[in-house]
């Protein structure tokens, strides 16, 4: 993970003026149609700050973050793959750690978590096994589900394997999300032209379960997460947030993006439990966690009401730019059309060296 980063960063680097032209253009769901303007990095929402760190030297690489639905102010993470042990942690509002959850599972690459209710309609802890640094190398993908323990308290799991696969192919993930409204999971794939997959509406957990694609996913996502009523998902990348209006289904209708923070390594995304904000994390040790208040236009009634009534949500909104002079626009176009053909290149060559790494 460490090294697609650092590539990227040299991408960003070599392109420079020319990138940062089109980055202010609009990158399409899919050719010949229009998509939201996402973020390439910059300044988050105003009301951004930092909520807690973690103080848990083993959280050196938290890779997820979700809210409990049994313990208010308390928050689960994990790690991402590497030298460390197959945990899930229960943190507090301070970053101090309240609980270790031991799986019984193998750590291959972890990249997400989420608690939604399961079957039986008690909450259950999902944590998604589903990353792959070869590009797509592994056969299938492994989602670990186990109930939400009532008492926070050091334990050992045994949780229930839910083995997946996509339909089209192996390919690298980190964005995993459930719809609280009938438990259906999502990925969204991190790539160039990344998808959004939906697993069937009942998982089989003696089975595979094939991830059918349903549309588009922003560039290199990092993480996803649904709205606690399910009308409203986040998907975020290293620079970035784009929410959805899922009222009427998934994958709904794109509201618009905007900047978050700016992080070490940003990989984890979740909403706060009243739904008016967004909760981002970065890995590294010791590192923020975000409160990122989201603007009006990304509120739904209740929430907006919510937002009136304690300040929440002010947050700007992401299409104050659109304000902007474009009467330039002819004469930029010879910069964008170079940068985009420049980055185009260098980005390949990130992809390729990456899956060799």
């Amino acid at each position: 993970m460490r090294t697609t980063l650092a590539l990227a960063a040299a991408v960003a680097l070599a392109v420079g003026p020319a990138a940062t032209a089109w980055a202010d253009t609009d990158v399409p769901d899919e050719p010949g149609e229009e998509g939201p303007d996402y973020p390439r990095g910059g300044e988050p929402p105003e009301g951004s700050e930092v909520v807690f760190e973690f103080q848990d030297e083993r959280i050196s690489e938290s890779s997820g973050i979700a809210p409990s639905l049994l313990h208010e102010g308390v928050w689960w993470t994990h790690n991402d793959s590497g030298l460390h042990e197959p945990h899930v942690y229960a943190v507090d509002e301070d970053g101090e750690t309240l609980a270790t959850l031991t799986l019984n599972a193998e750590l291959r690459d972890w990249e997400a978590v989420t608690v939604a209710e399961g079957p039986d309609g008690e909450p259950q802890i999902h944590v998604g096994d589903i990353g792959d640094n070869f590009g797509g190398g592994w056969p299938d993908i492994r989602v670990y589900r186990f109930p939400e323990p009532e008492t926070l308290a050091d334990a050992t799991v045994d949780p229930t394997t839910l083995t997946l696969a996509y339909e089209d192919g192996g390919r690298d993930a980190e964005s995993m999300m459930v719809d609280p409204r009938d438990g259906r999971l999502y990925i969204a794939s991190k790539e160039f032209s990344g998808g959004l997959y939906a697993a069937p509406e009942e998982l089989d957990a003696e089975g595979e379960n094939t991830l059918e694609r349903i549309d588009s996913a922003p560039l290199f996502a990092t993480d996803g997460a649904f709205h606690p009523d399910g009308t409203r998902y986040v998907i975020r990348t290293y620079w970035g947030a784009t929410v959805y209006d899922s009222t009427d289904g998934v994958p709904g209708d794109p509201l618009g993006s905007f900047d978050l923070p700016e992080m070490e390594q940003g990989e984890s995304i979740a909403f706060t439990p009243d739904g008016t904000a967004l909760m981002a994390g970065s890995e590294g040790e010791h590192s923020p966690v975000w409160r990122v208040p989201l603007a009006e236009e990304f509120l739904s009634e209740e929430d907006a009401e919510l937002a009136d009534g304690d300040g929440a949500g002010d947050g700007s909104s992401p299409d104050e730019a659109d304000a902007e002079d474009d009467g330039d626009g002819g004469s930029a176009l010879l910069p964008i059309a170079g940068g985009a053909v420049v980055a185009g290149l260098l980005i390949a060559a990130v992809v390729w060296l990456a899956r060799r790494s």
